[in-house]
């Protein structure tokens, strides 16, 4: 068996050899072994999955809840020549059915990956006991854990897969997972037995860096003028990252946004744009780089402190992935820190606060008791907010809450696709065909492409009638929009608008429940996620990579060396020769009539920043130089 592995992971990737851990994992899942795989971001974990789902010749299912990285992996296996199936919201009812009847009739179909959600749907469990499922791979599995960062309910319909394949393997995956996460996974997926193949979390090329400043935007330009190479600015909310790319494009640097509220078209463009190096530096939220395989990134930079160190972790590890010598640095003030225990404030609305918000949603829509299942309604979160007068932070968190209750699913990013609806039939479609003869081929693609078309709203995707067709998707609108305007059809566009639906008939605010107990050990633990990223940024005398290894579970990590607090306390950086040198260079421009601030920015292009600060600062100790206040 290690011989054909070798032999697949040659032919389909172009490799002669697996990463640290990789052949281990794929050898235990080989054996029928239930696994575990905790691997840093950017170790190679889809290769785990892939390569021994091509080893037992049947069909793998995939859970992942990103749609874009679900569609980037089919992508790729396709072109690899391995057939591969998604299913997910937003696809039309003859998509889904078509990738379905594909994996059940087809041997050739190899992986099926499928959104949380979707476990939950009547034709998926209809189907699923059909299909030749050989193994079973999680993504994103410290999801699946209600103690972990990011919890999705959705995550815990994965254990019924095993109810209809118990001797089926299981596969699980993530980047970060503390011992108590690692242990909620194997439990809720229902392990036969223990098995964890964890990849030390230490990333010897990648230094971390924790700066307290107020002047952010100086320095973030100070530090793009000094680690030339691709870089990523992460930032709390989706005004920010407009307003900082701004900032840098002001000042020289080759910068453009991204959040999940652009649309799909104008973030993969960004995307693209990013990744191919016509821009330099993406400003996003925590919405960009998930799945994103960028080797070159040189600098991470955090302008906003994360919630969590399981977030900044996987951000931060977006750097390096080349191996080569990358920085992640997070910046912070004082009031980064009241802004942590606000966030945790608005994370736990009072439980009577989420029933309010529960029923003041089911009157605005008219949802009557007793009535509303299966509901779905757009869902603006800010619009929601002034009319109930919360903090929109809040409400979001209440509507997680109902969630997690089961009663209510939010959609943040689902395009609900476009819908058709034939108004002509019989006589008036032939005469309008007649009548417009250059239409004639067009509408009779649509009727061969979709049934039902004249009885009800159809799900469309313009992209697949435009390869059909053999037009371009702008075409294809125009045509749509055309036969739209003549009567012909009921067209109605694709939106991407947040949408929520309710699962459940209405049920009295007051018989919603939520377990108190399991709500305050929820409220604990996120109370211990702030409290270690408050001691991981106020540290000075602990090294940055072994506080974040520690929090993981590495207990007995060496200091890196390299971090600013190891500089500081070494202060290799500034020893013998550097250190007069620096020191000639500092006095000698201040006697130019330099100013403090002049002088870090100039002497930061080729030196290090923390070291240049040292120097100036034991100057001005020593009265050798004096700046004025």
């Amino acid at each position: 068996m290690e011989q054909r592995i070798h032999q697949i992971l040659k032919q389909y990737w172009g490799y002669d050899s697996f990463r640290p851990l990789q052949e281990d994992i794929i050898l235990s899942v080989l054996e029928g072994r239930d696994t575990l795989a905790l691997l840093p971001t950017g170790g190679g974990k889809s290769v785990c999955f892939q390569v021994p789902a091509m080893a037992l010749e049947g069909l793998c299912i995939v859970v992942s809840p990103l749609i874009a990285l679900m569609k980037d992996q089919v992508a790729h296996l396709k072109a690899k020549g391995i057939k591969a199936a998604a299913l997910y919201s937003g696809m039309s009812y003859n998509e889904i059915q078509n990738a379905v009847q594909n994996v059940m009739f087809d041997p050739e179909y190899r992986f099926l990956y499928v959104s949380p959600e979707r476990l939950q749907t009547d034709m998926f469990r209809v189907n699923l006991e059909k299909m030749p499922v050989t193994m079973v791979a999680v993504d994103e599995a410290h999801c699946i854990s209600q103690w972990g960062y990011d919890f999705r309910p959705p995550y815990l319909e994965i254990a019924n897969i095993r109810k209809v394949f118990p001797n089926v393997p299981v596969l699980a995956l993530t980047a970060t997972a503390t011992p108590e996460v690692v242990r909620d996974i194997q439990q809720k997926l229902e392990f036969k037995t223990e098995n964890v193949f964890q990849k030390s979390f230490k990333r010897d090329n990648l230094t971390y860096f924790v700066v307290k400043e107020e002047d952010k935007h100086g320095r973030m330009l100070r530090i793009m003028q000094r680690y030339p190479g691709t870089g990523i600015v992460y930032v709390r909310n989706r005004r920010k990252t407009a307003d900082v790319a701004e900032f840098l494009s002001r000042n020289g640097i080759s910068a453009d946004f991204y959040h999940a509220g652009l649309p799909p078209k104008e973030r993969d463009l960004k995307q693209n744009d990013w990744m191919t190096g016509k821009t330099r530096v993406i400003v996003a939220t925590n919405a960009f780089g998930m799945g994103i395989d960028k080797p070159d990134v040189r600098f991470v930079v955090h302008i906003d402190v994360p919630d969590c160190l399981e977030a900044y972790f996987q951000e931060a590890g977006r750097g390096g992935r080349d191996e080569q010598p990358s920085v992640a640095i997070l910046l912070y003030d004082a009031s980064d820190l009241r802004q942590l225990t606000r966030n945790l404030t608005m994370s736990f609305p009072p439980l009577e606060a989420i029933r309010n918000v529960y029923d003041n949603l089911c009157q605005h829509y008219y949802i009557e008791m007793g009535t509303g299942k299966n509901t779905i309604k757009p869902f603006y979160i800010e619009q929601h907010a002034r009319r109930m007068k919360m903090d929109p932070v809040q409400l979001y968190n209440a509507v997680r809450f109902l969630e997690k209750a089961g009663v209510v699913a939010l959609s943040e990013h689902l395009r609900e696709t476009s819908q058709l609806h034939f108004k002509m039939n019989g006589d008036e479609l032939l005469e309008y065909q007649e009548t417009h003869p250059e239409q004639e081929e067009f509408v009779k693609l649509l009727l061969r492409s979709y049934g039902g078309l004249f009885t009800q709203y159809v799900r469309i995707d313009e992209q697949v009638i435009a390869s059909r067709s053999g037009l371009t998707m702008e075409e294809v609108v125009t045509q749509l929009q055309t036969l739209h305007q003549a009567g012909v059809i009921s067209y109605q566009p694709q939106s991407d608008i947040p949408l929520i639906v309710f699962l459940q008939d209405r049920i009295p605010e007051k018989f919603l429940y939520f377990d108190p107990s399991v709500y305050e050990v929820q409220k604990k633990k996120a109370q211990e996620r702030v409290d270690a990223v408050r001691a991981y940024v106020t540290s000075e005398d602990e090294c940055r990579s072994r506080l974040l290894l520690s929090y993981f579970g590495e207990t007995d990590s060496p200091a890196c060396g390299q971090c600013d607090v190891c500089r500081k306390r070494t202060h290799d950086s500034v020893n013998g020769e550097d250190f007069r040198k620096l020191s000639r260079e500092i006095i000698r421009l201040h006697r130019q009539g330099m100013s403090r601030k002049t002088i870090l920015e100039k002497l930061s292009t080729t030196a290090d920043e923390e070291s240049v600060l040292f120097v100036m600062r034991w100057l001005i100790d020593n009265n050798t130089v004096k700046f004025q206040k």
